[in-house]
């Protein structure tokens, strides 16, 4: 296993983005969590550092250390075999088929010996009484070896099936000879919850998103500017003339910069087919003519290593299909593909966010949706599907819009051009979205119901 450095950051600077009683609540957890851990190290396995439960972790361990708890974050060392295989388990549990491959007794074999191999590299470090937190479908066989030597082991998942369905099912008979030795289960929705879990030893945790990361601060209007300018992706042009930009970027796949006055409308996750950006694609071409005059599409993901040849596919057939479209709508549809993690990358995607006149989230399927809670918090008025966790977010009509059917583009574009052509009401629900997050969706919540957990495991 490879070890991610945690570096603390002062529970203080939380707080100090909280009111008084956030704040007052959240130095009771830490001072509840330093007395229950004392002695302990509590250890997050994950199978990779970077995506959404990536950056759960890169936010919330360094609060936990900073409060005075012994935390470690652990990945998974696997092979090409083994990251298919989670990949498939992952969108399976989605109610999708992903790659179409098996989930049989081959795949069973080869997963346990990926994670034998881990756990006997780590099995020494773990101390007796220590807890350990596993991530997602990748790490489940972990948990019996982690038991035997004597540590408290938390299964959190992140994804799930709204309809539990065949293919979801044969994703959970998988994990349920694993999930026999995890104490506790966390999921994102209590409908995500298979009938062999026991009611007893399942908790519901929402992720969160941290205020205060480089993807989620404040900036100023003058700084999303420079920061998208000196990317390439903001020109000094009109929306109807000529760009202006002098220079080609990398991170600009296709469309060019996009002009400094247009209104824009963006979807920024991951190149993942169930985040359907191809859909988003057509249905923007198909409901062009009823856009108002200077409407931009920009489709942003972050840039595909080689090993994401999921992903390579599906940025590929969006360059592809931007290449089809007529010009006049060619000229619309920018795609973006944003450098991996940095500091100043993570700037980038906050400015590209705070850029949209619309923000929009045409999800197949989803566990939570992080970039909707990022977007709803930089008050952007947001249109998803009504999938996963989104509906946890979005009271449709309040704080966003939602449509029920995923594949219906003609009520998503009717529901971007309504916030086009009003302006007030999607002010309205921008001021409603931001509100929403610093209340239920912020990481303070998130660390106390943590604690709260393991007060309930270590009592």
């Amino acid at each position: 296993m490879r070890t991610v450095d945690v570096a603390a950051t002062d529970l203080q600077a939380l707080a100090g983005a909280l009111d008084e009683m956030s704040a007052r609540r959240l130095e009771a957890g830490a001072q509840r969590a330093r007395h229950l851990l004392a002695g302990r190290r509590v250890w997050n396995v994950s199978a990779t550092e970077r995506g959404g439960v990536g950056e759960l972790l890169r936010a919330l361990l360094p609060y936990a250390a900073g409060a005075g708890v012994d935390v470690r974050w652990l990945v998974v060392d696997g092979d090409p075999g083994y990251d298919d295989l989670t990949a498939r388990l992952t969108h399976a549990m989605h109610g999708d088929a992903g790659d179409g491959g098996g989930l049989g007794a081959e795949e069973m074999a080869h997963y346990e010996q990926i994670l034998e191999r881990n756990l006997a590299e780590v099995r020494d470090a773990v101390s007796p009484g220590d807890v350990v937190i596993l991530h997602d479908p990748a790490t489940a066989g972990l948990a019996a070896g982690l038991r035997r030597r004597g540590a408290h082991v938390i299964w959190r998942s992140h994804v799930g099936a709204d309809v539990p369905d065949e293919v979801s099912e044969r994703a959970w008979t998988f994990l349920e000879p694993f999930l026999a030795d995890a104490e506790r289960v966390v999921l994102t929705r209590a409908v995500y919850r298979p009938g062999f879990l026991d009611r007893a030893t399942v908790r519901v945790i929402a992720p969160s998103i941290d205020p205060l990361s480089p993807k989620n601060r404040p900036l100023e209007p003058s700084a999303v500017t420079e920061l998208l300018r000196g990317a390439g992706i903001l020109d000094g042009g009109s929306a109807d003339g000529p760009s202006s930009a002098s220079r080609a970027s990398s991170v600009v796949a296709a469309g060019g910069p996009v002009p400094a006055d247009a209104r824009v409308v963006l979807q920024l996750s991951r190149w993942d087919r169930l985040k359907d950006m191809t859909g988003l694609l057509i249905a923007f071409d198909e409901s062009f003519e009823e856009l108002p005059p200077g409407t931009h599409l920009v489709l942003a993901g972050a840039e595909v290593d080689s090993r994401d040849t999921a992903g390579a596919e599906v940025l590929s057939r969006c360059l592809q299909m931007w290449e089809g479209l007529e010009a006049e709508v060619r000229s619309c549809v920018h795609v973006l593909c944003l450098p991996n993690i940095t500091e100043h990358n993570a700037l980038l995607v906050n400015a590209v966010q705070r850029l949209a006149t619309v923000v929009v989230q045409k999800s197949l399927a989803e566990g939570f949706g992080l970039t909707v809670a990022e977007a709803l918090w930089k008050g952007r008025p947001v249109v998803a599907t009504a999938v996963g966790g989104i509906q946890d977010q979005i009271t449709d009509g309040e704080n966003g819009l939602l449509v029920r059917d995923a594949t219906d583009l003609q009520g998503l574009m009717r529901h971007v051009a309504r916030l086009l052509a009003e302006p007030a009401f999607a002010d309205q629900l921008g001021a409603a979205a931001r509100d929403r997050v610093q209340r239920e969706f912020l990481s303070d919540r998130h660390l106390l119901q943590y604690v709260d957990l393991l007060a309930e495991l270590l009592s």
